[in-house]
């Protein structure tokens, strides 16, 4: 860093602030009493706009979450792998349990059709395949998911498999970890499938689609060409059809996981995401079903849409900032600097917030009470921060707009020389 900018960083913050602001952080779990009555161990209800919890039973503990992997696996080979490719199936692919598609060793299909195999029909075969051939390897594949999982915020999840069978893995630093997330995670992913991914158009005509049917593939000297299998999938994720506005989904089993699921539903401008891990173990297969609606029911009941634009940050976060020892146009006058506002932070892409009766989005501003010359434009020099309960959902960010030379021994000749030429011409 540059020694002007080290001084930058040391100036006096001022703080404008509209509205009340808590001032530790409240989870909308805390500050609501609601208790719904989940059958879910873990359970979260989020806003996918903004990733704003609305609800959440234990939704921070980590468990197993059977195929709502599956989503990772889906939009990292719509990011990464072209639809038209054809897959070649391993002998590790086709040796996968149920459910599975029943794919051969040595078998082609196409990338897209596999797609649908994977996300309607959840078959564990296809889920290999199409890790195999994205990832080199299931292990290349995992390290991928992971990467992903870091890249928008999941810390708590880690992933060994692409289907969500029960697995462990061990570190490159020794450490065993358990294929598994939490239900804060897994809302976290669904909404970066269907809202961040460029390829979000395509995740949600792949899960929305009620049956698919394809076949398989051979390879020959001028190509490929169709196989004499016929596959028809349909799609098990009931919840599209139990309310207005369903929108994408995933189911998951394992002895271990339990009946899991994430699903999302659109009402306007409002997008809830439901995370389901443990809702209940054979016989009682229709607890996520009941969990999912109780809790999209609530958030549409309670949550309305409300647009970063109906707040704003005082005018005077906006006023030039001085500048110490800075040059002017003439001896004796104090140097300002503008500032503008840019916007540089990912939650900068979040336009609202769902909120409840009762609350509001708090704007924060802090800035330089002054600057020291030398200051180059472009130098940030504060943020203006939106928040509910005390959590931040959107940052923008204050920075010059020009730059200011410090005043030097060459400035205060000319200075003289101008004053005493204006004197001269009197």
């Amino acid at each position: 860093m540059m020694p002007y900018l080290r001084k930058l960083t040391a100036a006096v913050m001022v703080i404008v602030t509209l509205g009340s602001v808590a001032a530790l952080h409240v989870s909308a779990q805390e500050s609501d009493s609601t208790n719904l009555q989940l059958y879910a161990q873990s359970a979260v209800l989020m806003d996918a706009g903004s990733g704003r919890i609305l609800y959440e039973k234990n939704g921070y503990e980590i468990r197993p979450m059977a195929s709502t992997t599956k989503i990772m696996t889906c939009i990292l080979a719509l990011e990464y792998g072209n639809l038209e490719d054809y897959v070649k199936v391993s002998s590790y692919a086709a040796c996968m349990p149920k459910v599975k598609l029943g794919m051969q060793s040595g078998e082609y299909y196409k990338l897209k059709d596999l797609l649908y195999s994977l996300m309607l029909e959840s078959h564990n075969d296809s889920a290999v395949a199409i890790a195999e051939h994205i990832g080199g390897s299931v292990e290349g594949f995992a390290d991928m998911m992971n990467q992903k999982a870091r890249d928008i915020g999941c810390f708590d999840t880690y992933f060994v498999t692409p289907n969500g069978l029960d697995a462990t893995a061990v570190t490159e630093n020794g450490e065993t970890k358990v294929h598994s997330t939490t239900a804060a995670d897994l809302a976290k992913i669904m909404a970066y499938c269907i809202t961040g991914s460029s390829k979000k158009d395509e995740f949600l005509a792949i899960t929305r689609e009620n049956n698919y049917s394809f076949n398989n593939y051979r390879e020959t000297e001028n190509g490929y060409t169709s196989g004499n299998r016929n596959f028809f999938c349909s799609n098990h994720n009931a919840f599209l059809s139990m309310m207005d506005g369903a929108l994408s989904g995933k189911t998951g089993f394992t002895g271990n996981a339990g009946y899991c699921y994430v699903g999302a539903l659109q009402r306007g401008e409002r997008t809830y995401i439901v995370a389901l891990l443990a809702c209940g173990w054979p016989n009682n297969k229709s607890y996520k079903w009941s969990d999912t609606k109780k809790l999209m029911n609530y958030g549409v009941e309670n949550y309305t849409y409300h647009p970063i634009s109906e707040v704003s940050a005082a005018k005077d976060s906006f006023l030039p900032i001085e500048v110490k020892n800075g040059q002017t146009k003439r001896i004796g006058e104090t140097a300002y600097v503008p500032v503008v506002v840019v916007k540089k932070d990912e939650r900068e892409k979040i336009s609202g917030v769902l909120l409840r009766e009762g609350e509001k989005i708090d704007v924060i501003c802090k800035r330089e009470n002054a600057l020291e010359a030398p200051v180059e434009a472009g130098t940030e020099v504060g943020s203006i921060s939106y928040k509910v309960l005390g959590e931040v959902y959107r940052v923008e960010y204050l920075v010059t707009s020009q730059d200011i030379e410090a005043v030097d021994f060459i400035w205060c000749l000319k200075q003289i020389w101008k004053y005493y030429s204006n004197y001269n011409m009197i």
